[in-house]
């Protein structure tokens, strides 16, 4: 019986380390309407990461070749990033393009440039940073 109350005390403390986890992603949209979570795991705090749609072309519509990542903390300067528009509404994803550099060594933001990408296909960003 203490085997049983064991087992159940552990799944309970493990389910509410990943619901308190999933609870503090801090999503919200971007300004083409796609939402996403950025987290590093060289900090605490989230990251933001935000694209806007820029020149228009008659054959594609809008683009956006930029993507600025906001809320950089020390811990992360100098680091390896790489940033990845995707299209899609659930997994598997498809990458549309992918821009890697390094984090600056001061500030809290920095700039990922892309090739011009059509806004319309965006539906995400995903920002890793690290590793």
């Amino acid at each position: 019986m203490k085997r049983i109350l064991g087992a159940i005390a552990a799944g309970v403390v493990a389910f509410s380390g990943i619901y308190a986890l999933a609870a503090s992603l801090n999503v919200s949209s971007n300004t083409l309407g796609a939402g996403t979570s950025v987290v590093a795991s060289c900090q605490s705090a989230t990251l933001t990461a935000t694209y806007t749609p820029e020149a228009w072309s008659t054959s594609g519509g809008y683009t956006v070749s930029t993507v600025t990542v906001t809320g950089l903390a020390s811990s992360c300067y100098t680091l390896p990033y790489r940033v990845t528009l995707y299209s899609g509404s659930s997994s598997p994803y498809t990458s549309l393009g992918e821009a890697t550099g390094t984090t600056p060594g001061s500030g809290n933001s920095f700039a990922a440039s892309f090739s011009a990408l059509s806004a319309n296909a965006v539906t995400g960003v995903a920002v890793v940073i690290g590793g």
